[in-house]
């Protein structure tokens, strides 16, 4: 993320949508500068609104932060469900989707994807982000354990739910930090979550 990126000022607001303006500048100036370097006040000149406009609805920065991870979240979440609808039941096909999704959704948004994982470290004075989190990984283990066969979700399709996970969370950190640059070969992400799905759930 360049931190010298311009980040636009909105032409104006609808006064009923203050709080997703204001949730869009954040997520805006998340992506071009990071969260580290993200303030109150650069998010009220890029939805143009006052300085005073924010604390309608935030009671601070750190609820603004959290409502761009939670609006991540859901996004992510509501792209998973749509990438296996059209997936026939019991495939490899819609393991692989997810895997998609999670690693498209981290090399498209880093910015709120870092986000979310910092947030998390502090899931516990969150409760939607907890809430959140679990829905995610818990659709996971269903469809793992839907392609198992399983009526319910068991030790051993939370073990393969595990090995996806920290596959596809790894790879997406490679691939944002741009630590696979050093290798001396292309990186075929999606030969990779074919490959590492037929091991997880086949092999």
């Amino acid at each position: 993320m360049a931190g010298t990126e311009k980040v636009q000022k909105k032409d104006g607001y609808h006064h009923g949508d203050l709080r997703a303006q204001l949730v869009a500048a954040t997520r805006e100036l998340v992506e071009a500068k990071g969260a580290d370097h993200f303030s109150v006040s650069e998010a009220c000149r890029v939805a143009g609104v006052s300085t005073a406009a924010p604390y309608r609805h935030f009671k601070a920065k750190e609820e603004m932060l959290v409502a761009v991870a939670v609006d991540g979240m859901e996004r992510k979440y509501q792209r998973m469900v749509k990438a296996v609808s059209d997936k026939p039941k019991q495939s490899l096909e819609r393991i692989h989707a997810l895997g998609q999704v999670y690693v498209a959704f981290a090399t498209e948004e880093p910015g709120v994807f870092r986000l979310i994982f910092g947030q998390s470290q502090d899931e516990t004075g969150h409760e939607k982000l907890m809430e959140m989190g679990l829905r995610h990984y818990g659709f996971v283990e269903s469809e793992v354990a839907q392609f198992l066969g399983r009526g319910e979700v068991d030790d051993d399709a939370r073990h393969k739910a595990f090995m996806l996970w920290t596959f596809v969370h790894g790879l997406s950190y490679l691939l944002i930090d741009m630590k696979t640059a050093i290798l001396d070969r292309d990186v075929n992400v999606n030969g990779l979550l074919m490959d590492i799905g037929r091991r997880v759930m086949i092999d």
